[in-house]
């Protein structure tokens, strides 16, 4: 009979390139990372715009708003607002979910919860703009 005590751990005659083979690539999450830090400067500028352009608005009726929003530069910037908000959303609340949920299948589920909300509340705003500025 063989003493499995005395036998060598093979992790430890792996070297740490052997050991983090198979467990991803170092390169995986820069992506997200600059996708995340791009949504967040796009949203400074126009956050700001929409800010101005919100209070620019304070009192005015409903026609007077679809007659700014009918604008092409407005409408665009707006449509670029609704769609970088959410992607940085979906962004953030991935990291969240990743970094917090630990049982895989839990995981998948919100992941995939989080990111069809964050689709359909996207083409909810997109089809106000449009309705509104067309």
């Amino acid at each position: 009979m063989s003493d499995s005590r005395n036998a060598p751990n093979v992790d430890m005659l792996r070297s740490p390139l052997g050991r983090a083979r198979g467990l991803g690539s170092a390169r995986a999450g820069s992506h997200h990372w600059w996708a995340q830090r791009l949504t967040a400067i796009a949203l400074v500028p126009l956050t700001l715009w929409f800010i101005c352009g919100a209070i620019r608005m304070t009192g005015a009726s409903r026609v007077d708003v679809e007659e700014w929003l009918s604008s092409p530069l407005t409408m665009t910037l707006m449509l670029a607002l609704v769609i970088a908000t959410f992607h940085h959303l979906q962004l953030g609340l991935q990291i969240v979910i990743e970094d917090y949920v630990h049982k895989e299948s839990t995981r998948l589920t919100a992941t995939l919860a989080m990111k069809a909300a964050c689709i359909l509340l996207a083409l909810a705003c997109i089809i106000s703009v449009l309705r509104l500025g067309l």
